[in-house]
């Protein structure tokens, strides 16, 4: 069993940038450049072994400039995935994860190949729930690691930009390699949402359809609405009291926008351009954006801009679901991702009305 495993892109990039460490802490402007590390969301061990249990398929393909990407694959068949979803306990959600091995007489020919973009200082592991739960409705799903990320290698980050550039490469080698079957989707979570508008915007008509979940609609108002909150959340470590009030000095006011600042320079971008919405606009594949109402690391008000932006995409608003809670909730949203993806699939049509179980 997998417990407490947030599968959610949770921007857990500022969680512990000045909290107590073994190595002395990034700054601000370093975390946002790269993750510096994997989030203790990911309960790494307890995944690779269930996937020992599990047939699955990786590799390694080249990114847009040459960076590694680590790509994790599932066939269409029966895994018996027992998922419950367990509540928000104390800290964060919590479900509970279990999966078998496909009989061959359950093993089906692929209908599509959905391509999985995980979250902030998580990989493709993280989406272990949605690529079994997709793998068991017909498709091949393939996981990437996006730079930086996992066990892919090392480049500028780009806030979806540099990354969905990487998923169009990565596309085209896993074609090559006869890796992809069928029409093509994408599924992306926060992070990974703002990188599937991305790609889909370059990949045009090779995509059939989008599925994003909260994603961001401009990069530098998603920092300066996110850090707030985090740095306002209440300690809860002994390190939490002299940190906080430490981090909430440093960057409070104008510190938050030099240290925004400071990463453009790293990174050789404006964060403050970086328009998701701009790029769906343009995007001509089916898209479903997915929002939680109470979401506070994003604001929902950025999931409804990027509807305003795009009214050819669907948004789907789900009440009582944060930004953690969200990606987890397959027993709310599974019904409504599987019926936008048979939609696409029957005709290439966008489905008119998608609706979330209550």
């Amino acid at each position: 069993m997998l417990r407490s495993l947030a599968l959610a892109g949770v921007c857990v990039m500022l969680a512990g940038f000045a909290l107590s460490s073994p190595v002395p802490p990034l700054s601000l402007s370093e975390r946002l450049a790269a993750p510096g590390g994997a989030s203790p969301l990911v309960p790494t061990e307890r995944i690779d072994a269930l996937l020992t249990r599990l047939p699955h398929q990786q590799g390694s393909v080249a990114g847009s400039d040459g960076v590694a990407l680590h790509w994790l694959a599932f066939e269409p068949g029966d895994y018996r995935l027992d998922y419950r979803y367990l509540g928000k306990g104390e800290r964060f959600p919590e479900f509970s994860l279990d999966a078998s091995a496909p009989k061959a007489a359950d093993v089906q020919p692929p209908r599509g190949t959905v391509i999985l973009l995980h979250g902030w200082m998580m990989d493709g592991g993280s989406l272990l729930p949605w690529s079994l739960e997709l793998a068991q409705q017909g498709y091949r799903t393939i996981a990437l690691d996006l730079r930086n990320h996992g066990r892919s290698g090392h480049g500028l980050s780009g806030y979806g930009t540099r990354e969905g550039e990487d998923v169009v490469a990565a596309l085209k080698a896993l074609k090559a390699e006869g890796q992809i079957s069928g029409p093509v989707h994408l599924l992306g979570v926060s992070y990974g949402a703002a990188t599937a508008i991305f790609a889909a915007r370059e990949l045009g008509p090779q995509l059939r359809s989008v599925v994003a979940m909260e994603s961001f609609d401009n990069a530098g108002q998603a920092i300066r609405t996110m850090v707030p909150h985090m740095l306002a959340k209440p300690p809860e470590r002994w390190s939490d009291y002299v940190a906080l009030p430490l981090a909430r000095w440093q960057y409070g006011g104008r510190g938050l926008d030099e240290a925004i600042a400071t990463t453009d320079r790293k990174l050789g971008i404006d964060l403050d351009r970086i328009d998701v919405g701009q790029a769906l606009a343009q995007v001509p594949a089916c898209v479903l954006l997915i929002h939680g109402r109470d979401d506070e690391h994003i604001p929902v008000a950025q999931g409804r801009a990027l509807a305003a932006a795009a009214p050819r995409a669907r948004y789907l608003e789900v009440p009582a679901e944060d930004h953690l809670s969200l990606p987890m909730r397959l027993d709310r949203l599974s019904g409504a991702v599987n019926a936008w993806l048979d939609q696409a699939d029957a005709n290439g049509r966008c489905a008119s009305t998608v609706t979330a179980d209550l």
